[in-house]
């Protein structure tokens, strides 16, 4: 008797997937600063690790995709599970920095396997249900990032390496899982040839310059993204610099960080969107992101990392809210062209914001750690923030509520 797909699988998927990659966060510039001798050094290398890890991830979401489509959703699923296992427990073992940036690379392009678990839900949700499903994996996401750093913390206390074998050992559990319960959801007549022509990042991006109506919003969501991943990017060796934090503090603060982005997307966005609305939303959180970058960067004790977070709640509501605008401005035929052109433009800032913050961090990481200009890298998040806010103004005040604009496929 074939077995009937289940989100259950896809949703511990993407649960142990996040908390894997958010095990080795508190602890991934502790191990690189055993193999460097000085902070500008451990700085910089961190940086290149970010930077190849997000720039194998969006060269390889969209190939990994089509392959899916080729093949079928279990196999490419299952391999890229298997092969992110591997990249965890090679990662504890390495005795080199290259050998530790080879691994980042393999672990980027196994981790892109989020296109693949969407995918997947896709072809077993109804129209209805879609929104539904895709809102759960949101939630499995969201509750990874909260208990990977923490736990990564705790354990990168004990031993710096012993993450990385449980990040491991999580993956064998869920590809062992997948083996035995996963079914395929693709069936072989729908399956279709690669189209190397669209299996890229590029072709993706290429659709937003069709958003028309919205193009300033494009422009400001890459903005904020920037931003944020610029703060994703030195929160840990910042926080080491500035206050002397190790793993087990900075796996509890990136706790807090996802605790709050999880009370104001999954309990308070939907009540504050029919009070205020996305526009006004939009504006008052990008207003509260902006002192709160300003603030992290002036910030002279750990305890006030803390406050600021719980202070900046609305902050969290701005991608959804600006993800909606342009959805809603979207042909609702062509969803999936403008959410993947903006899933694509993430995945860019991704790889941008480590060749800002780090370098940046590096030229002040040799101050006192009482000095303001060890905040640098707040301070530019904070720029490109305010940058955001002034064409977010200009916008709003030039369009109404915009008509739908039809995206033409690139």
């Amino acid at each position: 008797m074939r077995r009937q797909p289940a989100i259950a699988f896809i949703l511990v998927t993407v649960l142990i997937d996040v908390m894997g990659i958010g095990l080795l966060l508190p602890v991934i510039p502790a191990l690189v600063g055993e193999f460097t001798a000085s902070r500008d050094a451990q700085t910089y290398w961190y940086g290149a690790l970010m930077v190849t890890f997000g720039l194998a991830q969006f060269l390889c979401s969209p190939l990994l995709g089509a392959l899916s489509d080729r093949y079928g959703r279990r196999p490419v699923l299952l391999a890229s599970i298997t092969g992110l296992g591997t990249m965890f427990f090679l990662s504890a073992i390495v005795t080199s920095l290259p050998a530790l940036l080879a691994t980042r690379v393999l672990g980027g392009a196994l981790a892109a396997n989020f296109s693949v678990a969407n995918a997947y839900v896709a072809d077993i949700s109804t129209p209805e249900q879609r929104a539904r499903s895709f809102g759960r994996i949101g939630a499995a996401f969201g509750i990874g990032f909260i208990v990977g750093p923490a736990i990564g913390g705790t354990l990168g206390s004990i031993d710096i390496r012993l993450p990385f074998y449980a990040a491991a050992a999580l993956s064998l559990v869920n590809a062992v899982y997948g083996l035995l319960v996963l079914p395929e959801s693709l069936p072989r007549e729908r399956r279709k040839a690669i189209e190397w022509r669209k299996a890229n990042p590029f072709s993706s991006l290429a659709g937003l310059a069709r958003l028309k109506s919205v193009g300033a919003l494009v422009v400001v969501i890459g903005l904020v993204t920037l931003a944020q991943f610029i703060l994703h990017g030195t929160w840990v060796l910042y926080t080491g610099f500035r206050f002397g934090w190790g793993p087990q503090e900075n796996g509890l603060s990136l706790f807090v960080v996802g605790l709050a982005s999880a009370v104001m997307q999954g309990l308070l966005l939907g009540w504050m969107l029919k009070r205020i609305g996305e526009r006004q939303l939009v504006m008052a959180g990008m207003v509260s992101g902006l002192f709160a970058y300003t603030f992290y960067g002036l910030a002279t004790r750990g305890w006030m990392m803390y406050a600021i977070i719980a202070s900046n709640l609305l902050a969290f509501a701005v991608g959804p809210s600006l993800n909606a605008i342009v959805s809603k401005a979207a042909d609702p035929r062509q969803q999936g062209l403008a959410m993947g052109s903006l899933s694509s433009l993430a995945s860019l800032m991704a790889v941008i914001a480590p060749m800002a913050g780090a370098p940046l961090l590096a030229e002040v990481s040799h101050l006192p750690a009482g000095d303001w200009r060890i905040g640098a890298p707040f301070f530019l998040s904070a720029a490109l923030q305010a940058a955001a806010l002034v064409l977010a103004v200009i916008h709003f005040r030039r369009h109404r509520p915009v008509p739908h604009v039809a995206i033409e496929s690139p």
